[in-house]
C-alpha cells in the first residue's frame, strides 16, 4: 500500500532529539527516506543515529549526519549526501535551535548573535544547500522552525524571538520566489515539551505537550499538496493559522498636522474590522497609494 510520502527524501536538522526526532520518525512512518542530522555526531550511539536505527528498525530507510547547521559547508556536505544516496531532496525540514534566554539588559551580544546563527543563518544555510537541488527537479518542501516567542513576543526571549521572526519573513520571500519551481516554503509555530522548555511548564501541561503531537503538521506541509506561506501552529494535537495582517487603517496625508491626527487615530488605524493579509510587500504600496488618490495597477 502506497504511504502518503513514498519516494520522498526528506532532511531534519537537530534530529537527534525532541521535536526534531518526533518528526524524522513521523516523516519515516509516512514512507519518506529521512537524513537525521544532528549536531552530536552520525556515530554509532549518537543522538543522530539512534533515530536512524529507531527509523530502521521500525522498516523505514534513514542515514545520520553530524554536520552544524551554521556552517554552509557542512550543510552542502548533508545535502549532497542525501543526493548521492537517495537521488534527490525534496522535503527539508529547518528544525535545529538553541536558547539562551535572558533580559536584554542582561543579554551578551554574543548570546543575542549565537541564537541568531543558529535559528536564522542555520536555516539559511540548510535552504541555500538544497534550493538548487529543488529548483532542478521542481519540487520541494521546505519547513522553517518560527514560535509563538516570535509572532507575540516572549520575556526574556529576544535573541529567540528576533530569529524566529526573522524565519517568518525568510518563508514569506522564499515562498514568492520558489511557487514557479513548485518549491513551497511554510513556517511551523510548535508548542511541545522539549528539553528547550524542562523547567519552564508544569509536569500536567507537559505531559500534554508532547513532541509527537505536533509532528503531523509537519508531515502535512511536506505532502504534494501542501500548501505555501502558512504559518501553521501546532501543539497539544491542535492545529491554528497565524497571519501577518494590514488594517485598513487611515489617510493623514492631507491633515493640517499630521502627528496630531495619527495620535488622535490610534484606535481607527488598529482597528481589524476588514483587515487583509497582503499577497506581498507590494501590497502595501498599493493600498497606501489608492488611499492617497494615485492610481495604482
Amino acid at each position: 500500500m502506497k504511504k502518503f510520502l513514498d519516494g520522498r527524501v526528506a532532511i531534519v536538522t537537530g534530529a537527534g532529539s525532541g521535536l526534531g526526532r518526533a518528526h524524522a520518525l513521523a516523516l519515516a512512518k509516512y514512507g519518506a527516506r529521512v537524513l537525521v542530522n544532528d549536531i552530536g555526531g552520525c556515530h554509532a550511539g549518537s543522538p543522530g543515529r539512534n533515530v536512524v536505527d529507531q527509523i530502521v528498525s521500525n522498516g523505514g530507510i534513514a542515514m545520520a549526519d553530524g554536520g552544524d547547521v551554521t556552517n554552509f559547508a557542512q550543510m552542502e556536505k548533508m545535502a549532497a549526501l542525501a543526493v548521492s544516496e537517495w537521488g534527490r531532496v525534496d522535503i527539508l525540514v529547518n528544525n535545529a535551535g538553541i536558547l539562551r534566554d535572558k533580559s536584554f539588559s542582561k543579554m551578551t551580544l554574543d548570546e543575542f548573535r549565537l541564537v541568531m546563527d543558529v535559528h536564522l543563518m542555520g536555516s539559511v544555510n540548510c535552504t541555500k544547500a538544497v534550493w538548487e537541488q529543488m529548483r532542478a527537479q521542481q519540487y520541494g518542501r521546505i519547513v522553517m522552525t518560527t514560535s509563538s516567542s516570535g509572532l507575540y513576543g516572549n520575556f526574556g526571549q529576544s535573541n529567540y524571538s528576533a530569529a524566529k521572526m526573522a524565519l517568518v519573513g525568510l518563508m514569506q520571500t522564499l515562498a514568492l520566489e520558489g511557487a514557479k519551481h513548485n518549491i513551497r516554503v511554510n513556517c511551523l509555530a510548535p508548542t511541545a515539551a522539549t528539553a528547550m522548555t524542562e523547567g519552564i511548564l508544569s509536569p500536567e501541561d507537559l505531559a500534554q505537550l508532547q513532541p509527537a503531537a505536533v509532528s503531523p503538521g509537519v508531515v502535512a506541509l511536506a505532502g504534494e499538496n501542501a500548501p505555501t506561506r502558512m504559518i501553521l501552529l501546532a501543539g497539544a494535537g491542535s492545529f491554528e493559522c497565524a497571519h501577518i495582517t494590514m488594517t485598513k487603517g487611515i489617510f493623514a496625508g492631507d491633515a493640517e498636522d499630521p502627528v496630531a491626527d495619527i495620535c488622535k487615530r490610534f484606535d481607527e488605524i488598529r482597528d481589524r474590522h476588514g483587515e487583509t493579509v497582503p499577497e506581498s510587500g507590494w501590497a502595501q504600496y498599493q493600498a497606501e497609494l489608492a488611499k492617497a488618490g494615485a492610481t495604482v495597477e
